[in-house]
């Protein structure tokens, strides 16, 4: 047994514990090192209802709005790198007819690409865009037209959902025609999938089909939500970031500056009380989703984990104890690792 196989069993012990006593039906623990030692433990199920299914490495996990770091906040630093874009100007640039009937008054006009990447708006965390309709382009001009009421900075999904109409403007089409790694794929997902939520709406249990309302209605690619992956995945994609190999160094760097309090572009800095636990080092970023999803990179120590759980399954209304796994799992991580 290596020294990484060590620690990821006595970091799975959270999750294997939430797992038995039925707090989450399923969970996978993904680690993987920069200079690429990987380690995955699994538990339970990937299915509780209609039937069950055991959970195994392969299937492909609803990444919620990790899609936005994965995905989308790479999409626009790659733009920016390019220099098809500049993060300080507006959105505007690519999206001319944001609020295009309030050109003199609209705040949206004045937005940046930075703003919207570091969640710097007066934007509202979510608003029940697919209750309009489930027309992708109608939804989308929507967004583009609502005169949206100002409040202070929050985690917005709305900040997203303009930064990905903006790349798909820039490269005039759908996000899936930018290039994602093995393992990662909008959906439906090409192999074995976790299953979600019994969505009320929708009148089914969610099963490879986006869980994200607005999403699902706006075409399942959107800025916020609607990737898909494996632990496999997911590892490849953080490996990328530690090694260097997956981004350009400014890129990274932009994911690892702080713009305003602990945001940078895209991702979260360890503080207080966060997903990752407090003994991570101080240059650890991470991300959620609302599935039950999340990955964490600590680039002092050179090592990532990703924690994939179906906590949602067969519904988000029940305490499945993620806000608090979550970070027992990451100081489990670094309690082994320090102890290895």
């Amino acid at each position: 047994m290596t020294a990484i196989d060590t620690v990821a069993d006595a970091a799975f012990a959270p999750a294997r514990a939430a797992v038995a006593d039925g707090r989450i039906p399923g969970a996978v623990l993904g680690i993987v090192t920069a200079d690429g030692e990987r380690s995955v433990r699994v538990a339970g199920l990937a299915q509780r209802e209609p039937s069950e299914e055991i959970l195994t490495a392969d299937h492909w996990f609803d990444l919620a709005s990790v899609s936005k770091v994965i995905a989308t906040t790479g999409f626009v630093l790659a733009l920016a790198d390019q220099g098809r874009i500049d993060l300080d100007r507006p959105l505007t640039d690519a999206i001319p007819d944001l609020r295009q009937y309030d050109v003199a008054g609209a705040r949206e006009r004045r937005l940046t690409f930075r703003d919207c990447l570091a969640h710097r708006t007066f934007l509202p965390a979510v608003e029940p865009i697919y209750t309009y309709g489930d027309d992708p382009s109608r939804l989308r001009a929507f967004v583009l037209q609502r005169a949206w009421r100002p409040g202070p900075p929050v985690y917005s999904d709305i900040n997203y959902l303009l930064l990905g109409i903006a790349v798909e403007r820039l490269i005039g089409g759908s996000l899936d025609l930018l290039s994602l790694g093995p393992g990662l794929s909008w959906g439906p997902p090409p192999g074995p999938a976790v299953a979600t939520e019994r969505c009320t709406w929708r009148g089914r249990v969610l099963k490879g089909e986006v869980h994200d309302e607005n999403c699902f209605a706006m075409g399942g690619r959107t800025g916020h939500a609607g990737l898909f992956g494996t632990v496999a995945g997911v590892l490849g994609f953080a490996r990328g970031l530690l090694d260097g190999s997956g981004a350009s160094a400014d890129a990274i760097a932009a994911m690892r500056t702080p713009i305003e309090g602990h945001r940078t572009a895209g991702w979260e800095i360890r503080h207080d009380g966060w997903s990752g636990g407090q003994t991570c080092s101080a240059t650890t970023i991470g991300h959620t989703g609302f599935t039950g999803t999340g990955l964490w990179i600590d680039f002092a120590r050179g090592i990532a984990w990703t924690l994939l759980t179906n906590r949602v399954h067969p519904t988000r209304h029940a305490d499945s104890g993620i806000f608090a796994l979550r970070p027992a799992t990451g100081d489990a991580v670094i309690a082994a690792l320090e102890g290895a």
